[in-house]
Order: structure tokens, then C-alpha cells, then sequence
């Protein structure tokens, strides 16, 4: 059990409950924000965030709000869990109230549309010296929640408080490694969503796990390409930010981009499947940001390029399939 901490936790969704959750259950007081004030009032009333975390109880020492000012005015620490196309929006607003030398985790996997920055870039720019670090690997919210073990990892440029913050969230469920490479863990964070979808539209077509395997071993491969070229760690690929998440998302039956990615192999439209979900799936956005980086930094991404195809040209998959094998052929390391 760790000492006593004021921690703000800013996001709602199934992640940032769950991380919220986790924080109270190892003994931080929580205030988790969220945007809506019918689900605010909800979550205290009921202790229950029905919407993305249903059935999961939440302990006496996590409390919600929709007021930024008051989650973050006397926090001690802070994880930033909002959606990354609203991360900048959420930030202009909440850098008003946080206290300069409070330590902000972020916790959230994407790539600006409109910038191409990762989170990282976008929370240097808003949050300017505020002490950052970056929180990702292999973790559905529902099983952390449950405190199924889980192993995850925690980048930041300052090794120290990259060690201090490891031992402020780890506990007998949640074992938490150290990385100095925010770039490699915030594009395998990102990207491995976009794979899932391939995965996902893969086993909606009733592929088998030949074409599982196949698509994990070159997506990583690409993630891999675009890490290197943007400054990244290639062995961050092989670890729990890179294979491990990727091969989590792309397998599990939690994961929401796996399950868009069956819905459009079973042949469903886009804004049928995200209505019945209800939830953000993060590699639906990021599929269009993939597309522009990869063109931007000259990488060649042909899964994440057929991704986007599929997502915002209407193309058929089973066409985006038959593209992807008649591709040139070539050396494997190429």
C-alpha cells in the first residue's frame, strides 16, 4: 500500500475509470473527471460508471466531477486519459488549474490529425517544463480493474521521476517497468490500434489464425519502420509497449478495434458499428494519421495504408486483402 495521495484523473472513459479505480484501491483520494454532469452525478450516486465500466463497483475514496479547477486545483498527481483528438482542447483549459511541479501521466494512445504530434509533443506544448511521463502496454481496463496481474510500462526523458512514479502505481496486480523511450512506446501505443482493426476485419471475413499471425508479425513490422525513423528504440517494439500490446489489442475480445474490424469484414458501415459500441475506438482516427505520417516521414505502411482505405475511401475489404498479397514480393527484413 502506498502513502496517501491526491490524485486527479482526467478522462471517464473505460480506462481512465479503471486507472482511477486502481489509484483509490492502492490508497490515492481520487477525483476523476468527466465532461458530462448526468454521468458525473451518476458515478456518485451509484458508484458505478455504468456506461464504460459497467459492473464494476468503485471504492468510497474515488469521487467524480465535471469541474477541472476542482480536480486538479490540489492534486498531487494527475493521469491525463481523455481521447487524443480532445487531449489538446481538455489541456488549454485544465493548465489553468494544475500546480507547476505536479507530476501528469498520460495514459492516452494516438496521433494529433491536424499536428501529426503524439501526446507527447501536444502536452510539451501546452503544459510547457510541467514533469511528463507515458504510460503504456498490454492492459484492458476491465481486467485491471479487476486486478488481473497485468505488466505495463512507464516512459519519461526523466529517469527519476520515470522510478518515483513506478512506485507510486504499482501494486500485487499492476507490475510497472521503466522505458526512456516515449517515442517508440507512444507509436506502439498509437499504430497497434490500427493493426487491430486489420485483425479484426481479418476474423469478420472468417480468416483463420494464419492470417492472425500474418498481420501481427508485419504490422509490427511497419510500428516498427516508423518508430525507427522517428527517433525510437527498436527493442521497445519487442517488449510490453510494442509486441505486447500490439499482439493484446489484436486478440482479445475486449478490445474495441478488433471488434470495428469484424464489423466491416462482416460487411456493417462504420457509424453503424461506433453507434452500437458507444465507446471510442482509437484506431479509427488513427488509421487517418497513420496514412498522413507514413506519407510525411516516407515510411511504407501497406496495412495501415489499406486501413484507411477501408475507413474513409469505402474500399472493400476483401479488395484491400487481395492488394495486400499481390504486393511485390520481397525480402523479408525489407
Amino acid at each position: 500500500m502506498v502513502s496517501l495521495k491526491k490524485t486527479a484523473v482526467i478522462g471517464a472513459g473505460s480506462w481512465g475509470t479503471a486507472l482511477a479505480k486502481h489509484a483509490a484501491d492502492i490508497g490515492h483520494d481520487v477525483l476523476l473527471w468527466a465532461r458530462r454532469e448526468d454521468q458525473v452525478r451518476a458515478m456518485n450516486d451509484t458508484h458505478v460508471n455504468a456506461q464504460y465500466l459497467p459492473g464494476i463497483t468503485l471504492p468510497p475514496n474515488l469521487r467524480a466531477t465535471s469541474s477541472l479547477e476542482e480536480a486538479l486545483s490540489d492534486a498531487e498527481l494527475v493521469l491525463s486519459v481523455v481521447p487524443s483528438h480532445t487531449k489538446r482542447e481538455v489541456w488549454m483549459e485544465g493548465k489553468k488549474y494544475l500546480k507547476s511541479g505536479v507530476p501528469v501521466m498520460s495514459a492516452s494512445k494516438g496521433i494529433e490529425l491536424s499536428t501529426l504530434h503524439l501526446m507527447s509533443d501536444v502536452l510539451h506544448e501546452v503544459l510547457g517544463d510541467q514533469p511528463l511521463a507515458f504510460l503504456a502496454g498490454p492492459s484492458f481496463a476491465k481486467e485491471v480493474a479487476v486486478h488481473a496481474p497485468t505488466a505495463v510500462v512507464l516512459a519519461s526523458k526523466d529517469t527519476d521521476l520515470a522510478r518515483r512514479l513506478q512506485k507510486e502505481i504499482s501494486s500485487d496486480w499492476l507490475r510497472t517497468y521503466v522505458s526512456d523511450d516515449v517515442v517508440g512506446l507512444e507509436l506502439g501505443g498509437a499504430l497497434k490500434n490500427v493493426i487491430a482493426i486489420a485483425c479484426g476485419i481479418a476474423d469478420g471475413l472468417g480468416f483463420g489464425h494464419n492470417t492472425r499471425a500474418a498481420i501481427i508479425t508485419r504490422g509490427l513490422a511497419e510500428i516498427t519502420r516508423m518508430a525507427i525513423k522517428m527517433g525510437g528504440d527498436p527493442l521497445t517494439m519487442a517488449g510490453l509497449g510494442g509486441m505486447g500490446d500490439l499482439v493484446l489489442t489484436c486478440t482479445g475480445d475486449l478490445s474495441r478495434n478488433r471488434r470495428v474490424g469484424i464489423g466491416l469484414g462482416q460487411g456493417k458501415k462504420l457509424s453503424e458499428i461506433l453507434t452500437e459500441m458507444g465507446q471510442v475506438a482509437e484506431g479509427v482516427r488513427t488509421a487517418q494519421s497513420a496514412h498522413d505520417l507514413a506519407n510525411r516521414e516516407g515510411i511504407e505502411m501497406p496495412i495501415a495504408r489499406q486501413m484507411y482505405c477501408i475507413l474513409y475511401e469505402d474500399k472493400a475489404p476483401r479488395t484491400s486483402v487481395l492488394d495486400l498479397m499481390r504486393r511485390d514480393l520481397k525480402h523479408e527484413k525489407n
